[in-house]
C-alpha cells in the first residue's frame, strides 16, 4: 500500500465503544479505543484483587469501526491504529476474496461473500439476478472493524439490533462477529428460497411453452445459481474450524455451530436448486428440438402433398401428341380430380399418423 495515513471519512460509516452493553460515544477511534482498553484494565486488576469473587464483571468493552468500500490508506490508518496484520489490510482492501478464516497473532481476519436477490419488473435472459459482495471483518480483543464492498448485505440492521440488546453487546467482538455471520446466512436462506421459486415458475414454463428466448433464460439461471454457489459452498469449511478455534469462548461455541448448521442447509438447497437447474435446462432443450421435429415433420408433409399435383402437372406440361385424355373432353377435370383425390389422401394419411 502507498499513500499517506489519513482516518477514515467518506468510508466511515459508523464507530462507536461499547461498555457494559451500552454503547459510549467518542471523540475519535483512538480516543474510543482509549477508553474501552482503560475499562478492561480496570475489570482486570479488580478480578486480580478478587479471585475468588463470583459473578464479577467482565471486561468485554470493545470498539466497533464500520468501513464501507475504504481507500488504502484509511485502512492503513485503521492497521496502526488496531495493529492489524498487513496481509489481512491488503486483502481489506483489494476485496474479491475467497470466504476464509484466518488467525494472526491475537485476531482474527474474517472474509464473508454476501449475496442479495435483484428484483426486476421484467426478467430476461440477461438480467442480473444475483449481487455479490464481501464483508471482511477484523476482531481483536477489544475491536471490531467490518470492512464492506458492495452495496448489498448492510450491517445497520445488526448494529441497531445488538445495542437493543445489551446481553449480546456482553458476549464482546466474538458476539458481533457471530451476529454478522447470521445475518449473512440468514440472507442466504432467503435468497435460495427466491432462487427456488424463479426455478419452479421457469420449470413449469418449459412445458408450457418454449422458445430461444425462454432457453437463454433459463442459462442466466444457471449462471446464477453457480455464482450463488461459489459464494456459499466455500464458507462451509472456515465457519466450521471458527467454532473450534480458541480464540473463540466456550460459551459462544454453540452459537457458531449453530450458523454453521444454518450454512449447510443452505449449501444443500443451492445443490439441489443446482441440480433442478440443469434438468430443467435438458429438458427444454429436448422440449424445443421436439417442437423443431414436429414443425419439420408438417413442412415435409405439405410438402409431400405439394409434390403429386405438381408431378402430375409436370407431366402434362410436356409437348408429346400421344399422351392420354388429351383430347377427351372430360381429360381436364379428370385430371384435376385425380389431383384432389391423391392430395386428400396423403393429408388424411400424414393426419392420421399424428405429422398435421
Amino acid at each position: 500500500m502507498t499513500g499517506t495515513c489519513v482516518p477514515p471519512s467518506d468510508s466511515l460509516v459508523e464507530y462507536a465503544a461499547y461498555i457494559g452493553g451500552k454503547r459510549i460515544e467518542a471523540l475519535g477511534i483512538p480516543d474510543a479505543l482509549d477508553l474501552v482498553r482503560a475499562h478492561n484494565a480496570a475489570v482486570q486488576s479488580a478480578n486480580e484483587k478478587n479471585p475468588g469473587e463470583k459473578g464479577g464483571e467482565k471486561g468485554n468493552a470493545f470498539v466497533w469501526v464500520g468501513l464501507h468500500e475504504p481507500d488504502a490508506p484509511e485502512v492503513e490508518w485503521l492497521a496502526e491504529v488496531f495493529a492489524l496484520h498487513p496481509l489481512a489490510v491488503e486483502d481489506a482492501v483489494k476485496a474479491h476474496q475467497r470466504p476464509k478464516v484466518e488467525r494472526y497473532d491475537d485476531s482474527l481476519f474474517v472474509v464473508l461473500k454476501t449475496v442479495a436477490y435483484l428484483d426486476h419488473d421484467v426478467l430476461t435472459a440477461t438480467s442480473e439476478i444475483i449481487g455479490t459482495g464481501e464483508i471482511m471483518v477484523f476482531v481483536g480483543p477489544d475491536f471490531v472493524v467490518t470492512v464492506r464492498h458492495g452495496r448489498y448485505c448492510p450491517l445497520a440492521d445488526v448494529r441497531e439490533r445488538l445495542e437493543d440488546k445489551p446481553k449480546l453487546l456482553n458476549r464482546g467482538p466474538t458476539g458481533v462477529l457471530h451476529a454478522i455471520a447470521d445475518h449473512v446466512v440468514d440472507r442466504y436462506l432467503g435468497v435460495a428460497d427466491l432462487m427456488q421459486t424463479e426455478l419452479e415458475d421457469v420449470e413449469a414454463m418449459v412445458f408450457a411453452d418454449v422458445s430461444a428466448r425462454d432457453i437463454g433464460r433459463i442459462y442466466n439461471l444457471k449462471r446464477e445459481m453457480i455464482d450463488m454457489k461459489r459464494s456459499v459452498t466455500p464458507l462451509q469449511a472456515p465457519l466450521s474450524t471458527l467454532a473450534q478455534r480458541r480464540m473463540i469462548p466456550s460459551e459462544m461455541r454453540e452459537y457458531f455451530r449453530d450458523v454453521v448448521d444454518h450454512l449447510a442447509r443452505v449449501c444443500e438447497q443451492v445443490e439441489s436448486s443446482n441440480e433442478l437447474c440443469n434438468s430443467i435446462l435438458q429438458a427444454a432443450l429436448a422440449r424445443s428440438n421436439a417442437l423443431a421435429n414436429e414443425d419439420m415433420r408438417k413442412i415435409s408433409s405439405w410438402v409431400a402433398i405439394m409434390a403429386v399435383p405438381t408431378m402430375i402437372a409436370g407431366i402434362y406440361g410436356m409437348n408429346f401428341e400421344h399422351m392420354p385424355e388429351i383430347k377427351s373432353v372430360f381429360g381436364y377435370p379428370v385430371v384435376i380430380g385425380v389431383m384432389v383425390i391423391a392430395c386428400s389422401l396423403l393429408y388424411r394419411g400424414f393426419r392420421r399418423n399424428g405429422w398435421m
